[in-house]
């Protein structure tokens, strides 16, 4: 099983640079008796299992975050980058409907996709397939362990921000460009830690990292440039957190104002637990004599875009470790894998498999 996964993992596909991997994963899934494999309007892999009006959709990604990571075998587990995040999961979907394809129902299809640009904060691929499909279920391509499933998954908005004015001497009590821009920052840090105050759960928090802060003068001007992002819950959307930077803007002094853009918004969203496509990946967890562990995650994915859109029972699974997600260490277990397709086929077939 892990050599599809090992040849995809070789193929660099860094965001907007997917298409060779995309092509790969069509030949591959051509040829392992997908009725169709394309790659759509987008750029995503397409491959579709069955003629039925019935839809599953199993949507995952192919592109990766930067960093070569050498690919290699080493003490039972594949090295590269994408094992986890997330060629891996994507990898076993094609595997699984493949397994599934000799006996699927006349009434189903199975739709594998592989997007572009989830990395990217623009998800172009996930914006299109949800415009596309319109799925009864739907499995989201992302590293929950083998006996892991994930329910939901917290939203998201950056922030940029730009101040610059005449350079001043230092001498002079004014803040300066750098200063202004730590002012936001203590704002931001401010208004997550009253709202965590009585929110243990990370999940139900909000939380700010500092994800890039630049200063420079050229003598006559002095500018800094501050790159913000937060992750939300499901209770404090990112509407309402824009108008709320926006309304401390305006508070502030004519001379220490931001020119302020804000991107990437994606409210959160969490899935019941009591749906028949949870309960079939428990069932087949325990068959591969595991214990089934239900998960709520602080990142953002595709689950985001396309959870609102099609309001229909939604997970998301995978093999691997997220905590390996985008770093120089970041592999894949081979057991692991091998589990992970088949809890994906057992699931599955509890829907799709013909009746005898």
């Amino acid at each position: 099983m892990i050599a599809l996964l090992e040849q995809c993992v070789r193929i660099p596909s860094l965001s907007g640079q997917e298409r060779a991997a995309a092509d790969f994963l069509c030949r591959e899934m051509r040829r392992r008796r997908f009725d169709r494999a394309f790659i759509d309007e987008a750029g995503n892999a397409i491959g579709v299992v069955g003629h039925g009006a019935r839809q599953i959709v199993l949507l995952g990604h192919i592109d990766t975050v930067g960093g070569h990571v050498p690919v290699r075998y080493e003490d039972g587990k594949l090295y590269g980058r994408g094992t986890v995040d997330a060629k891996g999961p994507l990898c076993a979907f094609i595997l699984a409907a493949e397994a599934l394809a000799p006996a699927i129902a006349p009434e189903w299809q199975i739709i594998v996709a592989g997007a572009v640009e989830e990395e990217a904060a623009t998800s172009k691929g996930a914006r299109f397939v949800a415009t596309q499909y319109r799925p009864e279920m739907c499995i989201i391509g992302e590293p929950s362990g083998a006996d892991g499933i994930t329910l939901g998954y917290k939203g998201r908005l950056l922030i940029q921000a730009h101040v610059e004015r005449p350079s001043q001497h230092t001498a002079i009590p004014e803040p300066s460009v750098s200063e202004s821009a730590v002012m936001l920052w203590n704002h931001v840090k401010a208004l997550a830690d009253a709202w965590n105050a009585d929110k243990p759960k990370a999940f139900d928090q909000l939380l700010p990292s500092l994800r890039r802060i630049q200063s420079g003068d050229d003598g006559l001007r002095e500018w800094c440039d501050m790159v913000i992002g937060m992750r939300l819950p499901i209770a404090f959307g990112p509407d309402a957190l824009q108008r709320e930077i926006e309304a401390w803007q305006a508070s502030r002094p004519d001379g220490h104002r931001f020119a302020l853009s804000f991107s990437g918004a994606e409210p959160a969203w969490r899935a019941p637990k009591d749906t028949p496509l949870a309960r079939a990946f428990v069932d087949a967890i325990r068959a591969e004599k595991m214990r089934p562990a239900f998960k709520l995650k602080t990142g953002t994915a595709d689950f985001n875009v396309v959870g609102p859109v099609w309001n229909c029972p939604i997970i998301a699974y995978g093999p691997g470790d997220s905590s390996l997600d985008h770093t120089p260490h970041e592999h894949i277990a081979i057991d692991e894998f091998e589990k992970a397709v088949r809890v994906l086929i057992a699931a599955l077939r509890s829907f799709v498999a013909a009746k005898s």
